[in-house]
């Protein structure tokens, strides 16, 4: 299962990142990050910009709501979701076909 942590600010989502991929995509869960591949390549922040945008997008958030907190030049990732609950974040990856609730 995909965890997601309380923060003062929201939500922390660890996240795995496959840079350099064929397509934009969310895949599943992976020792309990969430696998995301960007077609972006590792250079100058392109990936981290991309996954930015892609969680944005899929998770119905604004950029800036979007915070890489740790791991910037990790493929293992922190991200901080400010404003959020685990639980909305849940159902919108249940609704994105990543975790299946129940």
């Amino acid at each position: 299962m995909i965890a997601l942590e309380t923060h003062a600010e929201g939500v922390l989502l660890k996240v795995r990142a496959q840079p350099a991929a064929r397509k934009n995509a969310l895949g599943g869960e992976h020792n309990g990050a969430l696998k995301v591949a960007v077609t972006a390549p590792p250079e100058d922040g392109r990936a981290n910009e991309a996954l930015v945008e892609l969680l944005a997008e899929v998770l119905q958030l604004r950029r800036s709501e979007v915070v890489v907190l740790r791991g910037a030049t990790s493929r293992d990732k922190t991200f901080l979701l400010r404003g959020q609950t685990a639980a909305t974040l849940l159902e919108r990856l249940a609704a994105a076909g990543v975790v299946s609730l129940g």
